[in-house]
């Protein structure tokens, strides 16, 4: 058998079990030395191709159609720095556990490190942000050499989705001639095991009927407790968690990502303004628990997160299904290797009694306070970051997927978006918190979540202005909110703006863009919002308009920090008149 035969015998056995294993997309940047690869997939029927020419974009959109479709997903391109290109959306989907597989063309081992184009090392290019790297055998149509490139693809799946879920890494040095046999009748025509080469069955992690109930008695020994739950997808969990919370009368802390602040579950136990409250010095003695459970990764609310170090005198319990170690405060006491819905069924089942509501009523009282005060927001009539988070709720379809930026957007949803009953699933690219590739990864989400909406600051849109290209190339639907403060106005809110000399060269960096122009080039209506009707009627009219929609909101950052400190004010007076008249 000659090297054309070879070739696409053994991609092609890589690509059935690839589709054998539940991956449906794949991501291509176009490239030479990932010729055969690319023309292979793109003859499978069962494969959805998506063609990003920017490997930095197409990454992310990858990230991104992983994160809504919660499968995994392969990702595609040539040699060189091509690959180096995906290193971004490779460290996301490792810290926030979303499957990629990472496909990389590379030369033959008799070309490299001799001065030949396109080529550099790219032996565990990614280091330790992936789960698993292969150096894959140059292609042969040996019996053993296709059960090889089909094993590896299954384990390559497998080892994405294993929890904790993440990136795989599989390396394929490709010898010219490059263009594969696609004339074959019989080109992914599997002779043995036709559904599969290899069988994997992940399990779950979960603990014993014992220590379910020695955790039970512990918590029920505990009448001042907290659940906090940060960014987290397992299934089942909402209604599990919520269970544990009613039957141990532990207030439910929810992080905008946990998706327990949109829906028609039970709302009795949910804490949503706890990022503002816990800035009182006062309402922290009061609130003070003797028991913490966390859930998830670290929340977004920084005031939380000091809360939890300033509380580690007393017993938390980590709960991760995916082992890892989510403690950057150094804080937790008992760390459980168990999967969280799993753990709360546990733990539910082994609970004898309800604990006394008196703490749990302390921080409702305080959620309940809180929330009047930010309503205030509503009152604003010029364009606001916090109003527009406040209103969004109301505005956005039932259904709908919001993506939201880092920041200050994700901060601000954080404050100002409560629970509400419509079905709004929130993502955010919160692995590493950085702000590129966000519209890359949100066009990506759309993809199989609609109606879908993006808010985001002006930096972060312009860091990632190509990634428009997947809405014009594929027709997603997506409306932007374009919070353009002209610069990073999460800055405002840190020490450095108590030094004004270099703080706008440094830190502010206006822009002083005109972003309509960039929009119009990618097909994209685009819309510069005057004033809140103005807002609510274009945001109706864009619901029925198709394709990319951009409405830009101007805002001043020196306000915006005012309203919020007004806000943060406004509570800390109202807390310290509750609990002067508790006294």
């Amino acid at each position: 058998m000659n090297h054309q035969e070879a070739l696409t015998s053994y991609i092609a056995a890589f690509v059935s079990e690839l589709i054998n294993n539940g991956v449906e997309d794949v991501v291509v940047s176009p490239g030479s030395r990932s010729t055969p690869m690319a023309m292979i997939m793109a003859e499978h029927p069962e494969l959805r191709l998506h063609i990003h020419v920017d490997e930095r974009s197409a990454a992310f959109f990858a990230l991104g159609i992983a994160k809504g479709s919660r499968k995994p997903v392969a990702i595609l391109c040539t040699s060189g720095t091509a690959a180096a290109n995906y290193y971004p959306a490779v460290v996301e989907a490792n810290i926030s556990r979303v499957p990629l597989i990472v496909l990389t063309a590379d030369r033959p081992h008799e070309l490299r490190d001799v001065g030949a184009p396109q080529a550099i090392d790219q032996i565990h290019l990614y280091g330790k942000h992936v789960k698993w790297f292969v150096e894959m055998g140059p292609p042969e149509s040996t019996i053993e050499m296709l059960r090889y490139a089909r094993t590896v693809s299954a384990r390559a799946v497998s080892t994405a989705l294993q929890e904790p879920a993440g990136p795989v890494h599989l390396n394929f040095p490709f010898r010219e001639p490059l263009i594969p046999q696609l004339d074959r009748e019989d080109l992914f025509k599997l002779t043995e095991r036709t559904g599969g080469y290899v069988s994997i069955q992940p399990g779950k992690l979960t603990l014993t009927e014992n220590q379910y109930k020695e955790i039970a008695e512990n918590l029920q020994s505990y009448n001042k407790g907290i659940i906090i739950c940060g960014p987290i997808e397992t299934e089942g969990f909402t209604e599990a968690v919520l269970a544990l919370a009613e039957k141990l009368q532990f207030p439910v802390l929810a992080d905008p990502l946990s998706q327990l602040r949109s829906g028609d579950h039970n709302d009795t136990f949910i804490i949503d303004t706890y990022d503002t409250f816990l800035k009182n010095e006062k309402a922290k003695q009061v609130l003070k628990p003797d028991v913490i459970i966390r859930f998830g990764a670290m929340p977004v609310s920084k005031p939380l997160t000091i809360f939890l170090k300033e509380n580690h005198d007393i017993r938390q319990y980590v709960i991760d299904g995916g082992a890892g170690w989510r403690d950057p405060g150094i804080v937790s006491s008992e760390m459980i290797y168990c999967q969280e819905t799993c753990f709360c069924k546990g733990i539910l089942s082994s609970i004898e009694r309800e604990n006394k509501e008196d703490f749990f009523k302390q921080w409702e009282k305080m959620n309940e306070l809180t929330r009047n005060c930010l309503a205030k927001i509503s009152e604003l009539d010029v364009l606001s970051e916090g109003k527009l988070f406040y209103q969004l709720a109301d505005l956005l379809p039932e259904g709908a997927a919001l993506f939201v930026g880092n920041s200050m957007p994700i901060r601000d949803l954080d404050t100002f978006f409560h629970f509400n009953r419509k079905h709004i699933k929130i993502l955010a690219n919160r692995g590493a918190n950085g702000i590129d590739g966000v519209v890359s990864t949100a066009l990506g989400a759309g993809t199989s979540l609609q109606p879908l909406y993006l808010v985001l600051g002006d930096l972060t849109f312009f860091h990632d202005l190509n990634g428009l290209i997947a809405a014009k190339q594929y027709g997603i639907d997506i409306n932007i909110l374009l919070i353009n403060n002209n610069g990073g106005g999460i800055f405002s809110f840190l020490p450095q703006a108590s030094h004004p000399k270099n703080f706008e060269k440094l830190f502010g960096t206006p822009l002083d863009l005109k972003f309509q122009y960039a929009v119009e080039m990618y097909g994209g209506k685009y819309d510069l919002i005057t004033d809140w009707g103005h807002f609510s009627s274009v945001m109706n009219q864009n619901k029925e308009r198709p394709g990319l929609k951009v409405m830009e909101i101007t805002t001043n950052r020196e306000s915006n920090i005012l309203e919020h400190r007004e806000l943060w004010n406004e509570v800390s007076r109202e807390i310290s008149r509750l609990l002067e008249e508790e006294c």
